[in-house]
């Protein structure tokens, strides 16, 4: 990649300093070429996790774009001197460049979540924007593919003709999905995470008080106890120790 990129150190993952109306054109631009990218949405939980996972790390580093997609995030760069940057979140990016790309009848592919949740979100999409192409979907398997089908996958999505290919895969799988298959696919991928379930209806997101508060994890934390507690205590504290240690340093 030969274009100039600004980035921020969060807790040792390198994050670009990007704004809406920048990262929007670019996607457009690197989707008219078909360009082969992928674009990574860094919260607490990826930064965090990318300290201890090496794969997940070198994924981060890897990637033609990463946008600060978790509020404290966004804030830790505002606090080492990015001081106007945005929270850019992946839903956000998701819906918003769909609204961008519908005006040229762009053509997308939606590979994640789970078959009930895909045809939900075709049909919000449809509603929402009657320009935009949703050329195929795929709900792959919860477990590693094997080679045979890689390839078929890899095939698929060639055949689509999508331009970018919105994966939601989960942290850290969709990120180190993307690197691996950088070059193989001739389409931006972008990597969303839970952003099917959000604008599908099936999960449900938190309220925009509580977004712009940055309390968007404890929506999440009451809505899934169970699941996500643990995950939240630890890497939300593990998150303060870093960036103060960060801020002590600035």
């Amino acid at each position: 990649m030969h274009e100039f990129r600004q980035r921020q150190d969060v807790i040792g993952a390198k994050i670009d300093v990007v704004y809406w109306g920048g990262a929007i054109a670019t996607l457009l631009r690197w989707a008219a070429a078909r360009e082969s990218r992928y674009v990574c949405a860094c919260n607490v939980h990826s930064v965090v996790t990318a300290q201890r996972d090496e794969r997940l790390a070198s994924s981060l580093r890897g990637a033609d774009m990463v946008v600060p997609d978790g509020a404290p995030v966004a804030w830790l760069m505002r606090k080492t001197g990015v001081e106007a940057q945005q929270r850019v979140s992946g839903p956000d990016l998701m819906w918003r460049y769909f609204a961008a790309a519908s005006v040229y009848g762009e053509s997308v592919f939606l590979l994640g979540a789970t078959p009930d949740t895909l045809v939900r979100l075709q049909a919000r999409i449809a509603d929402a924007f009657p320009g935009l192409r949703v050329v195929g979907t795929h709900s792959p398997p919860f477990r590693a593919l094997d080679a045979n089908e890689d390839e078929v996958l890899v095939q698929l999505l060639n055949d689509s003709g999508a331009s970018t290919i919105w994966v939601a895969l989960g942290c850290p799988k969709q990120e180190i999905w993307m690197a691996e298959h950088r070059d193989r696919i001739r389409s931006v991928m972008v990597g969303v995470g839970a952003a099917f379930g959000f604008h599908a209806g099936t999960v449900r997101r938190a309220p925009h008080w509580m977004q712009r508060l940055s309390l968007e994890w404890l929506h999440r934390l009451l809505s899934e106890p169970g699941r996500l507690w643990r995950r939240y205590l630890t890497t939300n504290t593990l998150f303060m120790v870093a960036a103060a240690r960060q801020l002590l340093r600035f």
